[in-house]
């Protein structure tokens, strides 16, 4: 059977986890690419992070987004997002702020979900400060929307 999530299952799937695959246009083309992400449900906005480059690049020309999200068991049992909203460039102490709320965002869902304790502060850190500084931005949601299936065996 497959049905649409309501509103609250929708937002769970979208908190509980934090890869997703993101989605924008460039040069009238669509792309996709895979990203750690961090969603904050009373702003309702998802906070992300990215090198300069081809995404960074076409979302400050195209701010249309979407941020789709899975947790798939098998064909038969799955769920699944799509967030649509706008991209926004953070610089400066905002830029500082949202990355240490998605730092430690991230830390609690690996903690909760996979349960497995890391030094994720400072593993982050030196992925992220190799070089140049990262872009951070978030994503304004405008629209979440999902489905989900799970099969039915029969009792016969």
């Amino acid at each position: 059977m497959i049905r649409t999530l309501n509103k609250i299952e929708r937002l769970i799937l979208l908190e509980s986890n934090y890869i997703g695959n993101l989605s924008y246009i460039y040069r009238n083309r669509p792309y996709i690419a895979p990203i750690t992400y961090y969603f904050n449900k009373d702003t309702n906005t998802i906070i992300g992070y990215s090198a300069e480059g081809h995404k960074v690049k076409a979302m400050r020309q195209n701010s249309n987004v979407c941020l789709s999200v899975s947790e798939i068991d098998s064909v038969n049992s799955w769920k699944s997002v799509l967030a649509q909203g706008v991209f926004i460039e953070l610089t400066g102490s905002n830029a500082k702020a949202k990355l240490h709320e998605f730092s430690l965002g991230v830390k609690d869902l690996i903690i909760n979900k996979e349960h497995r304790e890391l030094d994720f502060i400072s593993d982050f850190s030196s992925k992220i400060y190799k070089g140049d500084l990262p872009v951070i931005f978030i994503i304004k949601v405008e629209e979440v929307t999902g489905k989900m299936r799970r099969h039915e065996k029969s009792n016969s």
